[in-house]
C-alpha cells in the first residue's frame, strides 16, 4: 500500500527545491539530487538509459552531471558555472532560439497567468492565430494546420491524412529515414534497430535509397503497375538521425515532379530542418518546392513549450474531414492556448530577428572551423557535411567519434552521435552562440582530437 506521508514528504522536498534559487541550494541537497536521480533513473524511468546516455552517467569520466539550469547557449549542471556547457546538441534542433528565450518565455508567461489550457468545447483563439501565422510563413499554398504534442504524432497525422486525401494506401519512405518511433512514423523509419523489435508494423511501406529520385520513380511506378494506389512519398529535406545527409541539388524537386505525374502526396518532414535552422525558413524553400503536407516541430515551440503539428495544401482537406472535424485526430492537448503563445512568440522571434539569416551565417563560421580540424586531423575525421546550424562531423570509426565527443564533454561541449551511435557526431548549437563561443567550440575539439589521436594511437 502507498505510504501516503512519505510520497508527500518526497514531493514536498523537490517542489521546495524547484522553488529555492540555484545558487541557495546547499551541497547537501546537490549531493542528494545526483543520488536520487541515478537511483530513480536505474528503478523508475529505465535500467540501460544512465548506460545509454553515457555523458552523464556515473561511470562517466567526470562522474554524474545533473542539469538544472539553463540560458542562451548554455545549460549548466548542479554546480553552475562550474558545469556550464557550450550547447551543441540543441536538444536535437529544439533550442534554435535558445535556452529559455526571455521575449518566449514572457509570452508564455503572460499566457499561464490567464488561461493554460482549453475547455475543448468553446473556441480557443489562439489555435486560430496560430494556424494563419504558420500559414503565412510556409511555402506555396499551405494553409490548413493541425496542430500536435510530438514530432511522430505530427508524422501520424501526416501518413493518416495522404490516405484520407488519395485513397491511397501505400508509402514511400527512404533508407536511413528517422520520422519518430510511433507505430506508424516507425514502419517509415529507415533504421533496422528501430523497426526490428516491432515487425510487423504497417505493411504497406517500400523503401528507396535517400538522394535517388529516380528510385522514386520505380517504387511508385511498379505498385501502380501491379494495381496497389499509393498515398504518399514521405521525405526529410535533410536527414537529421541518418547523420545530416544532404541529398544532390534538384532531388527534391524531381521527387515534386514525379509525384505529380504519378498523383502521390509529397510529405516533407520539417521537424528538424524546419524554423530556420538549415539556413532558410524551411528547407524546402532552399529548392523552391512545396509538398502537399509539411510537418513542423523542434524549434516551433521556441524550447520553452512542446508543440508540434502539420499544414497542408486545401486539396489535401477533403469534404470527409470538413463533415468530420474529429476524423484525422483530436489529442487532448494538441494546440493548448499556452503552447500556441510559445510558437505566436518564437515566429515573431524569428521573424524580427532573421533568425533564418543567423543560422546561415553562424553555421558558415562554425562548418569553416569544422573543416579545418578535418583538414587537420584527416586520419581521424572523415568527413564535414550539413546547411546552416544542422552540421555533422563523421569520423573513420564508432570509436574516434565517441573518444571525441567524450573529450568535448570533458570540456563542456554537449553534442551528440547519430544512428544512436558515434561514428557521425551533430553540432546543432543554438542561433543565439556567439562567435567567440564557436571558436571556443573549435579550439576545444582541437584539443579533443589530440587526445584521441594519442589514446587510439592513431
Amino acid at each position: 500500500m502507498t505510504d501516503k506521508e512519505k510520497v508527500l514528504k518526497d514531493v514536498n522536498k523537490i517542489i521546495s527545491l524547484i522553488k529555492t534559487d540555484s545558487d541557495k541550494i546547499s551541497e547537501e541537497d546537490k549531493k542528494m539530487i545526483v543520488e536520487d536521480t541515478l537511483d530513480h533513473f536505474n528503478n523508475y524511468v529505465s535500467p540501460g538509459w544512465l548506460k545509454y546516455r553515457k555523458s552523464v552517467s556515473s561511470d562517466s569520466e567526470n562522474g554524474a552531471v545533473v542539469e538544472w539550469t539553463d540560458e542562451g547557449a548554455y545549460c549548466y549542471g548542479l554546480n553552475g558555472e562550474s558545469e556550464k556547457f557550450i550547447d551543441c546538441l540543441g536538444g536535437f534542433g529544439i533550442y534554435t532560439c535558445g535556452h529559455r528565450n526571455p521575449e518566449i518565455l514572457e509570452t508564455v508567461k503572460a499566457q499561464l497567468d490567464h488561461q493554460a489550457l482549453h475547455s475543448q468545447e468553446l473556441l480557443d483563439p489562439l489555435r486560430g492565430y496560430l494556424a494563419k501565422a504558420v500559414a503565412e510563413i510556409t511555402p506555396g499554398n499551405l494553409q490548413y494546420c493541425f496542430f500536435t504534442n510530438g514530432g511522430a504524432e505530427a508524422v501520424e497525422m501526416a501518413l493518416k491524412l495522404a490516405r484520407i486525401a488519395t485513397g491511397g494506401r501505400w508509402y514511400i519512405s527512404t533508407v536511413g529515414a528517422f520520422h519518430g518511433k510511433s507505430m506508424g512514423a516507425i514502419s517509415m523509419g529507415g533504421k533496422g534497430t528501430y523497426r526490428t523489435p516491432y515487425a510487423p508494423m504497417v505493411q504497406q511501406v517500400q523503401h528507396v535509397q535517400y538522394g535517388v529520385a529516380e528510385d522514386v520513380r520505380k517504387a511508385i511506378v511498379n505498385l501502380q503497375a501491379v494495381g496497389e494506389k499509393v498515398a504518399a512519398v514521405i521525405l526529410e529535406p535533410i536527414q537529421g538521425e541518418a547523420g545530416v545527409i544532404v541529398p544532390p541539388e534538384g532531388y527534391l524537386k524531381e521527387v515534386r515532379e514525379i509525384c505529380d505525374e504519378t498523383g502521390v502526396a509529397l510529405i516533407f518532414d520539417e521537424i528538424q530542418t524546419g524554423m530556420g535552422r538549415t539556413g532558410t525558413m524551411w528547407r524546402c524553400e532552399a529548392e523552391g518546392v512545396t509538398p502537399d503536407i509539411m510537418t513542423f516541430g523542434k524549434a516551433f515551440g521556441g524550447g520553452i513549450m512542446p508543440i508540434t503539428g502539420i499544414i497542408c495544401d486545401p486539396k489535401m482537406w477533403t469534404q470527409d474531414l470538413i463533415d468530420n472535424p474529429w476524423l484525422l485526430g483530436s489529442p487532448t492537448f494538441g494546440g493548448n492556448p499556452v503552447c500556441c503563445s510559445a510558437a505566436l512568440a518564437t515566429i515573431k522571434y524569428m521573424l524580427e530577428n532573421d533568425i533564418p539569416g543567423v543560422c546561415k551565417r553562424k553555421g558558415e563560421i562554425l562548418k569553416a572551423g569544422l573543416e579545418k580540424m578535418a583538414a587537420k586531423y584527416p586520419e581521424i575525421i572523415q568527413e564535414v557535411r550539413g546547411t546552416g546550424l544542422m552540421l555533422a562531423v563523421e569520423f573513420h570509426t564508432c570509436d574516434l567519434g565517441y573518444e571525441t565527443a567524450k573529450g568535448l564533454f570533458a570540456r563542456r561541449v554537449m553534442t551528440a552521435g547519430t544512428l544512436v551511435n558515434a561514428k557521425t557526431i551533430r553540432f546543432e548549437p543554438t542561433a543565439v552562440i556567439s562567435e567567440q563561443d564557436i571558436a571556443d567550440v573549435i579550439s576545444r575539439m582541437d584539443e579533443a582530437l589530440a587526445d584521441t589521436k594519442k589514446a587510439m594511437g592513431v
